[in-house]
């Protein structure tokens, strides 16, 4: 087996892991991506490449593990129509989830994945840019790069809910954003 078969296969079960300690169920690829990118900030991640994109911080490797994942029906991706004509992912793992032994990491995964997806997904952008390219001003600088999603409104939610992720018990705290 390559080196490549065998991260690939470590990966997937990495990436399951993520929807079991969102409770067996975590709707959305956005969603699936901005909770492991913002694990990884705190210290909790499994290890997984981000880089940005336009929705911001994505791996591709995470993204290559649930399909993975899903070929060997190791984790359920069903996708539903949106009301504006896009689909999104409901991911689903059967059996014992991770929040049945609480620990700091479930309780963070379990809270960062119900966010607001779009809020969820400025938060981790302002983070990516602060941490990842430096980025003085990451709330401006996201606001400029999304601007159909980045409303005032929007905005104010993703700095709330950056607050009270950085307020989860982490090993790494998550940087701060003024």
């Amino acid at each position: 087996m390559s080196g490549s078969t065998k991260k690939a296969l470590k990966n997937r079960t990495k990436a399951v892991a993520i929807v079991r300690c969102a409770g067996g169920r975590l709707v959305g690829r956005t969603r699936l991506q901005k909770t492991a990118y913002l694990m990884e900030l705190a210290g909790y991640g499994e290890g997984f490449d981000f880089e940005y994109r336009h929705y911001g911080p994505y791996s591709e490797d995470l993204s290559q593990a649930m399909e993975l994942a899903e070929a060997f029906e190791m984790v359920k991706e069903e996708e539903k129509p949106t009301e504006w004509g896009g689909w999104y992912s409901i991911y689903t793992v059967e059996g014992e989830t991770e929040t049945e032994t609480e620990t700091g990491k479930t309780k963070f995964v379990r809270t960062v994945s119900q966010y607001n997806a779009i809020e969820l997904e400025l938060a981790a952008t302002a983070a990516y840019l602060k941490k990842e390219e430096g980025i003085a001003d990451p709330w401006e600088e996201t606001r400029r790069r999304k601007p159909e999603k980045a409303t005032p409104e929007r905005l104010q939610g993703a700095k709330r809910i950056y607050q009270e992720i950085r307020r989860l018990p982490a090993p790494v705290p998550l940087p701060e954003i003024a």
